[in-house]
């Protein structure tokens, strides 16, 4: 049996543990509780989001902000049905629900902003610098982008769609599932030529064995 302090302590990765994923401000607001149906799915998925995507940002341009992490399918459809931002339950791209789908159905996500890329994006730099970046340098499967902070919807599935659409100016799919980007390697790496170096942050090394001892 699973309590919520023990889900919120679950490491999903080196970087993240559940409970950065558990708050909602619609939940908070309007005493909506934000609970799993299935919490060891939910980790599951969550593990791989967290290993496979938000991981190598956190280490490539530092702290990363999770905006929208899980929503509970009650949440969630609360959120719908009072017009808060939320896609239906059924909705294919709803990232937030990490309990609902099984086998390759399975998907995980999170609305998160880079604050590295979100101080030039507030300048007028272009959101597709980043989202070119992301395309060729993670297993993403779904990236969908909104004018503020140039926060964005980052998914994972089994089987990645490979899909990139935006609010934000030009708007629209960017990117279509199975389609070829319509720039170049070149053209596109010309983008983000200044990003930091992919996992370019260096951590202190780990001892072995800590004995408390000191010189």
């Amino acid at each position: 049996m699973w309590s919520l302090e023990t889900l919120g302590r679950v490491r999903l990765s080196k970087h993240f543990y559940m409970r950065d994923f558990l708050y909602s401000e619609i939940g908070n607001f309007h005493q909506q509780q934000n609970l799993p149906e299935d919490p060891d799915l939910v980790i599951e998925v969550g593990r791989a989001f967290c290993v496979h995507l938000l991981d190598p940002l956190e280490e490539t341009f530092g702290r990363i902000a999770v905006r929208s992490g899980y929503r509970s399918p009650d949440l969630n459809r609360f959120g719908n049905e009072n017009r808060l931002n939320c896609a239906r339950n059924d909705y294919p791209g709803e990232c937030h629900i990490w309990d609902r789908g099984r086998g390759d159905a399975r998907i995980s996500g999170a609305s998160i902003v880079i604050p590295w890329f979100a101080d030039q994006y507030e300048r007028g730099r272009d959101w597709r610098d980043l989202a070119w970046w992301v395309h060729d340098h993670l297993p993403y499967s779904e990236q969908w982008y909104f004018p503020k902070l140039a926060a964005f919807n980052l998914s994972w599935r089994p089987i990645p769609l490979r899909t990139i659409s935006s609010y934000i100016a030009p708007r629209g799919k960017l990117l279509a599932a199975g389609a070829e980007p319509g720039e170049g390697l070149a053209e596109r790496q010309k983008r983000y030529a200044d990003f930091p170096p992919f996992r370019g942050i260096a951590y202190p090394a780990i001892p072995d064995l800590w004995t408390g001892e000191t010189e």
